[in-house]
């Protein structure tokens, strides 16, 4: 199964390293092609890196 609260707390942590990378490339005048792969390779890698990790699953026994 997996933790509800914890894919939540964890794709929060995630959107907001995103919007920080979309601050980041407009403080730097990044081309608009940045704009869109930065944003969503951190989403897409750092979720399957947590859920690889184990981390969105439910301990035993709760």
């Amino acid at each position: 199964m997996v933790s509800k609260i914890r894919v939540l707390l964890g794709m929060l942590v995630l959107l907001a390293l995103a919007i920080g990378a979309i601050a980041l490339l407009a403080a730097m005048k990044a081309s608009a092609a940045w704009f869109t792969i930065v944003p969503l390779g951190i989403l897409f890698v750092g979720a399957s890196v947590v859920r690889s990790l184990g981390w969105f699953d439910k301990k035993a026994g709760r």
